[in-house]
């Protein structure tokens, strides 16, 4: 990433403060560094950027995100972005690992097969989402996916916890934009699996300066229309 400092002094010392010294620091909403980083990356995922998560990706891995966790949020974007959008990521990602010695493939992290996947999926949406999960998978062939691929894929590997794919996940649809009726979801889910309200604004918090005030509203309001039922 360019050097503000140099082109753009005055901007970078604005910026830089808000960013990583403002925000970070601000008292009540901060989150601990592991938690803080994964939000961050799968912030700048959803919002496609590039180039902040190259750099973003060095400090995360700096502070305690393991290279697994690292590629656990890339994987599972593709859910929720698309391979289009979610590859290029990968790509960094591998990238990034290479120079830093780490080596690939990492160990794999898939508890499912073939034949396992769509019941440990609609499994995994019933413990997130309640019982009613459990039979929503036959209504079309896209909720089939949806519990196969998406849960029975995705969620149910090892290397982040349900909790942490939650987080991630609202950040994916956070700072996407146009996505508050399925953002709105997973608040829910966040919040069944005890990730409250609170914890839900420390994260819109950290990662308000990667996707702007826009979407950042958006999802304290989407937060607070399904925390108020």
């Amino acid at each position: 990433m360019m050097d503000y400092s140099k082109t753009d002094p005055e901007f970078a010392q604005r910026m830089e403060h808000f960013a990583l010294d403002e925000v970070v620091n601000e008292e009540g909403q901060q989150l601990d560094d592991v938690t803080r980083h994964l939000a961050i990356l799968a912030t700048l995922l959803g919002c496609q950027g590039k180039e902040l998560f190259r750099w973003e990706l060095g400090r995360a891995l700096d502070a305690g995100v393991t290279p697994v966790m690292a590629k656990e949020v890339i994987y599972q974007a593709v859910d929720y972005l698309g391979m289009g959008r979610a590859l290029p990521f990968l790509d960094i990602a591998n990238e990034v690992l290479t120079q830093r010695g780490v080596s690939l493939p990492l160990e794999g992290q898939a508890t499912t097969t073939m034949e396992t996947r769509l019941e440990q999926g609609y499994q995994t949406q019933a413990e997130i989402f309640g019982d009613q999960m459990l039979e929503a998978w036959k209504q079309n062939h896209i909720n089939r996916w949806l519990a196969s691929n998406c849960f029975g894929d995705y969620y149910t590997r090892t290397g982040l916890d349900l909790k942490q794919r939650e987080v991630i996940t609202f950040c994916f649809l956070a700072a996407q934009g146009g996505c508050e009726p399925q953002l709105m979801g997973h608040i829910q889910g966040n919040l069944n699996l005890g990730n409250d309200k609170a914890f839900l604004m420390k994260v819109v918090s950290q990662c308000l300066p990667y996707i702007g005030y826009p979407r950042s509203l958006n999802a304290v309001t989407c937060i607070n229309k399904v925390a108020e039922g």
